[in-house]
């Protein structure tokens, strides 16, 4: 199994270590192990979870509701429902999210219509 340092991992997404640090502060990796000098050990399985995380947090969730979806995957099949359901949530926030930046745009685009006819 391969597994990658908290360096590598930042460099993969591109985030600071203090962030991973932060995060995991937070309570967002449980699961994640570590050598015998405490340093965090990452494996794929870390990567793919890392993944929604970043999503999530991307699309505006907030970290105490990523913790505890995070705490809900951990609990396993019982708590689908409510993942389920909080990932429809979030769906529905980004979809909004989506329409308000093409109504941005929309003005956007047409006041570089307008400042390009006053040239």
């Amino acid at each position: 199994m391969r597994t990658y340092t908290i360096g590598q991992v930042a460099e993969i997404y591109q985030l600071s270590i203090s962030q991973l640090r932060y995060y995991d502060k937070q309570g967002l990796f449980p699961f994640l192990q570590r050598t015998e000098k405490g340093d965090r050990v990452f494996t794929h399985d870390f990567l793919q979870l890392l993944d929604m995380i970043l999503c999530l947090k991307n699309t505006g969730m907030p970290i105490k509701d990523i913790k505890q979806f995070v705490d809900w995957c951990m609990e396993g099949k019982r708590t689908v429902p409510d993942r389920l359901h909080m990932m429809k949530q979030q769906e529905q926030k980004v979809l909004q999210q989506l329409e308000d930046t093409k109504e941005y745009l929309t003005k956007i685009q047409e006041k570089i219509l307008r400042l390009e006819n006053e040239q």
